[in-house]
């Protein structure tokens, strides 16, 4: 039955590939929106590129990473011999004398590889630089679309792998989180502002990387009878709560990591010293 949408048989402008192929419909404009779908893209493409750089910078810095007790989370941990010394914290010389730049480079590729290869982010950036697609119902601009099964996207299926890297990671975190409470003379029983600013990166950092699709899938994915397996069906459950946040939590774990970073950055570099509480 005719629809008044079908492609005619010699349209000029009938493309052989990409989203206006012959099974598609054939309407004229390139969407139907008349919202502006354009700002979620735009402001996702600003935010990202935003702590691309800021991150880029810190982490070949090389420099006020570090002001007792407190350790950027973009240096740890430190496992360069070039590390600032660090008493009782995560500083472990497995690189020696040959490794000259940033230690910074060592471990980050660890927490970048997990969100780069995060079902959201795969999401946020493919619609936000690659524009494939840049929003719902907006047909793309490329040719053609082969998914995730080439080089480079085909790398996108060690998300899970990452994602054991990133357990690994926030333990790390945890431990530098838990020698904040220390004053600058390491001394145990204390609090700054720093401290505060570290429980709020570790608690979403843990919450953004427990709310993930491969833990979530870990703990319940393949089970087929919940009935036999209560306590897992009651983890999935749980994981699928804060799964159903995930957005929130990257965007709120990648800010908190930022600032955690930049406070560390403004205490070591003798902007202001840290307010102590207790």
């Amino acid at each position: 039955m005719a629809t008044g949408t079908e492609p005619p048989a010699t349209d000029p402008h009938h493309r052989s590939g990409g989203v206006r192929t012959g099974t598609r419909a054939a309407i004229a404009a390139p969407h139907l929106r008349t919202d502006r779908w354009w700002l979620a893209p735009a402001a996702t493409a600003a935010g990202l590129l935003a702590f691309v750089v800021y991150s880029t910078w810190r982490a070949f810095a090389n420099a006020d990473y570090y002001a007792a007790p407190y350790v950027s989370p973009f240096y740890s941990p430190c496992l360069a011999e070039n590390c600032e010394p660090m008493r009782a914290g995560p500083n472990w010389e497995l690189f020696g004398s040959w490794w000259g730049i940033s230690p910074a480079i060592i471990i980050l590729i660890f927490p970048l590889g997990f969100r780069l290869t995060c079902y959201y982010y795969r999401k946020a950036y493919y619609r936000g630089f690659w524009a494939s697609p840049p929003a719902c119902a907006v047909a793309e601009p490329h040719a053609k679309y082969t998914g995730e099964t080439r080089f480079p996207l085909i790398l996108q299926n060690v998300h899970r792998y990452f994602f054991y890297a990133a357990l690994l990671v926030a333990c790390v975190l945890t431990y530098d989180t838990v020698l904040a409470f220390r004053d600058e003379h390491y001394a145990w029983g204390h609090m700054g502002l720093g401290t505060l600013v570290f429980l709020v990166n570790i608690a979403l950092i843990w919450a953004y990387t427990v709310s993930c699709h491969s833990c979530r899938h870990i703990v319940g994915g393949k089970l087929k009878h919940f009935s036999r397996h209560p306590v897992r069906y009651r983890m999935w459950q749980w994981v699928g709560r804060l799964n159903a946040r995930h957005m929130q939590l990257a965007w709120a774990s990648l800010l908190s990591v930022a600032l955690a970073d930049f406070y560390v950055y403004l205490v070591a570099s003798g902007v202001f010293d840290d307010p102590r509480f207790f």
